[in-house]
């Protein structure tokens, strides 16, 4: 049975010279969503209703570069020898703290130049961000990609998969932990609680300091999964490294906000 089992196909269509990838119309639907969302939610906060469809407009291609840049660089021996592998960024190989590092660092000089707070701008975009994450490793499934370690059938069968994952696991001979779905649900969870949060009207910013600990401790512990891990001195994961890293600081920002009174703004003032 197991010999037969097919992968799902990549390919959602193909017209002539053109082929759309399950991949890219994940991640476009899951773009379209969040830009909806935090359009919606920035209008009741007084943003004009625009402001997140121009800020994407430079914020989605500056992160996927700086993630391809971010892969690159941990793989700097590979790439030296290949220079020319570098640009095929269809072959695989990004990283998302790396587009999160281009997403903030777009969204500090954006809301500079547009004179908006970035907290009032990241707190709004927060869910929007995980719901992309949350979709976006529906992706990897379809590509067979970011799993985590070998598993029995028995095992997948045991977690109450559906069939089609079950399947869609067993790599060349192998299954293997859904990772994919795993930080999936844990980004699911994580869009309900910042929505609960949004309720709560935190301070402005902790909204998305929340989202980035939420995140990186559920990171932390998938990552321990993978099989495809980038690593520092062949010994330490780079993803769980700063995904620590940032859980510290987000808590760390969040106290020192809020008790040293150097924020005063509520998340629902305008």
């Amino acid at each position: 049975m197991e010999n037969t089992i097919q992968p799902l196909n990549r390919v959602f269509l193909e017209l002539g010279p053109i082929t759309i990838y399950w991949y890219g119309l994940i991640i476009g639907t899951a773009v379209f969503l969040g830009l909806m969302l935090a359009t919606t939610e920035g209008k009741k906060l007084g943003l004009h209703k625009d402001l997140f469809l121009d800020l994407i407009l430079y914020a989605v291609p500056i992160a996927v570069i700086c993630a391809r840049i971010y892969y690159v660089l941990f793989n700097l021996e590979y790439y030296t020898e290949n220079p020319s592998e570098i640009i095929k960024i269809w072959k695989g190989g990004i990283a998302i703290h790396g587009a999160l590092i281009g997403a903030i660092a777009t969204t500090i000089v954006f809301a500079k130049k547009r004179n908006v707070s970035f907290w009032k701008i990241a707190d709004i975009a927060a869910p929007s961000l995980l719901i992309g994450q949350m979709m976006g490793r529906w992706g990897n499934f379809m590509n067979q990609e970011a799993h985590g370690g070998e598993v029995s059938r028995s095992y997948l069968e045991g977690l109450n998969l559906p069939e089609f994952i079950i399947n869609q696991m067993y790599i060349e001979g192998t299954y293997y932990h859904p990772t994919f779905l795993y930080e999936s649900l844990w980004s699911a969870c994580g869009v309900i609680l910042l929505l609960i949060l949004r309720r709560k009207n935190l301070l402005r910013g902790e909204v998305f300091l929340s989202y980035l600990v939420w995140y990186s401790i559920g990171r932390f512990f998938v990552e321990h999964l993978r099989t495809d891990s980038l690593m520092l001195f062949d010994t330490i994961r780079i993803a769980q490294l700063v995904s620590a890293v940032t859980i510290i600081l987000g808590l760390s920002l969040i106290f020192y906000r809020r008790y040293s009174k150097t924020e005063t703004k509520r998340y629902n003032q305008i």
